[in-house]
């Protein structure tokens, strides 16, 4: 799990951006999200492999847990956009989950996402429980 968290080889399979180096080391490395051409220069602040990582807005937490591992993100989304940002993510991991698993389906991430049924299912579920207007 830490290697698909931190290394970008593994990241191109499941995350929803390209990095430009290793998230396993404290230092600087552009971020690119999928569908933009800019890359955002991002700073690793902690890397206490393999339960926490943080870099940018976002922490990283994973914990053994019976037979697996429980991974926790917390990222600052826009309130705006806090369900488009949760669905997205929330595809991520299930397309992560399959990677682990053994039964990679590619990465679904960027305007390709927001195309697909689950996204938009997702997108009005999480916009319900946060109390919002769905973000389209």
């Amino acid at each position: 799990m830490w290697q698909a968290l931190t290394d970008p080889a593994h990241l191109r399979e499941w995350a929803p951006f390209e990095a430009d180096g290793s998230l396993g080391t404290v230092g600087t490395v552009n971020l690119t999200w999928v569908g933009t051409e800019r890359a955002i220069e991002t700073k690793v602040t902690r890397v206490d492999g393999p339960t926490v990582l943080e870099y940018g807005d976002m922490r990283w937490e994973l914990e053994a847990i019976g037979g697996g591992t429980r991974l926790t993100l917390w990222h600052s989304i826009d309130r705006r956009f806090i369900s488009w940002g949760t669905a997205g993510w929330h595809i991520c991991f299930d397309v992560l989950d399959r990677l682990l698993g053994g039964a990679p389906i590619g990465r679904i991430a960027g305007g390709e996402v927001m195309k697909s049924g689950g996204w938009q299912r997702l997108n009005t579920e999480y916009a319900k429980q946060f109390g919002i207007k769905r973000a389209d």
